[in-house]
């Protein structure tokens, strides 16, 4: 069989990477006549994710990964606007990757590369594809609801020319079914410091790929896959969900930790319990941290919950862990709720959410997140922290109706606190009631399943692209 090589160039972020290698190894086992290089860029902050870079060599030996030399970061704040701070980083690795595609793909000229697929914040690497001839495809590890708002960014740039304002009246998006309030937009699209012209400038960029591959399903957003169609938007294909359903964690999954997880969810009745996890990032203050304990003692229902501890204050990095939760907790909340409840650190997520102990999930609504969710029917409970969350949250809740709302709008840096009532009424009404929501979250769970088989959409999409490709 003729082969053909692709390279694949993600960010640093975890939720990139995973998505990313899910997509290659569902794309070696619909077609294995590609040959997938996989270019790992380190972080140009403080997040301790070299481990998990490590871990990828493990994950499928099909794949060939390069970590490109490091890069001295540009001269900016990065709390200004992470999101252009991450952008301008990543565009400093332009030459690393022409160098590494160069030197360690078209060197080997019998094997012809057909595609360069760059993450959202890669973009600049186009520039790359375009240099030496290869088409490039944009990855897009977020929903279509957004990707559509951000092909919307260029032309709302061009009829107004300004960074959103809170006070803007609601938006008529294509991509979503309704209005979208200002407060739920991302929080770059308000940044003066280069995050709303950064992001403005990825959207513009994404016209230029030769397809955008989505981590969604038709059947999932089909008001936002059907807006695609028609204009000036190159091929979009919707190959989700990409997940790794099937393979071991890869961060910590032979910890102890782990074990002492699944081992207290296999002692509690069948969809019992509510878990709290906000994703790598995720934190909260002392003062919410006491606010959510007294909230799910009040709500009576047994829980699993993840507490992470923010990082040094003016530091980027990751939360990490606490040596001892009752510095954080109600004085005697751990005592009064021994019987019920389970205080960790990170969790094994995916795992968490297939055990058939999880009745309900209080979670960020990082996109991820959202899809291992709906994989395993287990409903939501919105808590958006930052990033693209505030708009899935709105789009599950107000579109799709597969999730109940907590908050829509909960900033990471909010100073407002979510209250123990509002925490307890909202666990209380996933875990107690036969809902509307449970159902449809049942529904669309055994269609995400079907939609990745033969036959589904996801397939016949993941066909149609490598038929694209090879061409």
């Amino acid at each position: 069989m003729k082969k053909a090589q692709l390279v694949l160039v993600p960010s640093p972020g975890i939720g990139h990477l995973v998505s990313t290698i899910e997509f290659a190894k569902l794309l070696l086992d619909q077609d294995d006549s590609f040959l997938i290089t996989v270019l790992v860029i380190k972080a140009p902050y403080a997040l301790d994710i070299d481990t998990f870079n490590q871990s990828l060599t493990t994950v499928d030996a099909r794949i060939k990964y390069i970590t490109l030399p490091q890069v001295t970061p540009p001269d900016l704040d990065p709390f200004r606007s992470p999101e252009n701070f991450i952008s301008l980083s990543l565009e400093l690795h332009k030459p690393h990757v022409k160098e590494a595609i160069l030197n360690h793909v078209m060197s080997n000229k019998s094997v012809p590369i057909v595609g360069l697929v760059v993450d959202v914040f890669c973009t600049s690497m186009i520039d790359v594809a375009n240099e030496l001839g290869i088409p490039s495809y944009v990855y897009f590890t977020s929903s279509a609801g957004f990707l559509g708002l951000m092909l919307y960014l260029p032309t709302r740039l061009d009829q107004v020319g300004i960074e959103f304002k809170e006070t803007d009246p609601d938006l008529i998006v294509p991509s979503f079914v309704n209005p979208v309030p200002a407060r739920v937009m991302p929080s770059v699209l308000f940044n003066k410091d280069g995050g709303y012209i950064c992001f403005e400038n990825h959207g513009r960029r994404f016209r230029e790929a030769k397809g955008i591959i989505v981590n969604t399903f038709t059947e999932l957003e089909s008001h936002a896959v059907s807006s695609f169609l028609g204009g000036d938007t190159p091929p979009v294909y919707t190959l989700g969900p990409l997940l790794n359903v099937n393979g071991q964690s890869l961060k910590g999954s032979n910890s102890n930790r782990q074990v002492k997880i699944m081992e207290w969810l296999d002692d509690q009745p069948e969809k019992s319990v509510v878990f709290l996890c906000f994703g790598s990032v995720g934190r909260f203050s002392e003062a919410q941290v006491k606010e959510t304990a007294l909230g799910l003692e009040q709500s009576g229902h047994r829980f699993l919950w993840s507490i992470r501890k923010p990082p040094p204050e003016g530091q980027f990095a990751l939360p990490g862990d606490y040596e001892n939760y009752e510095e954080v907790l109600p004085n005697g909340f751990m005592e009064r709720t021994k019987n019920i409840g389970m205080i960790c650190g990170w969790a094994p997520q995916i795992q968490v959410l297939a055990h058939k102990a999880i009745g309900g999930f209080v979670s960020h609504c990082g996109w991820n997140s959202i899809l291992e969710s709906l994989w395993y029917g287990v409903p939501i409970i919105t808590w958006p922290m930052y990033a693209e969350q505030q708009l899935n949250a709105f789009q599950m809740v107000n579109d799709l109706g597969l999730a109940v709302e907590m908050t829509l709008d909960y900033s990471l840096f909010s100073e407002e606190l979510v209250s123990a009532d509002k925490i307890a009424k909202s666990v209380k009404y996933v875990m107690e009631e036969d809902s509307e929501v449970r159902n449809k979250v049942q529904e669309m769970s055994e269609t995400s399943k079907k939609v990745v088989m033969e036959g589904g959409s996801s397939y016949a999409a993941f066909g149609d692209l490598i038929n694209v490709m090879l061409s």
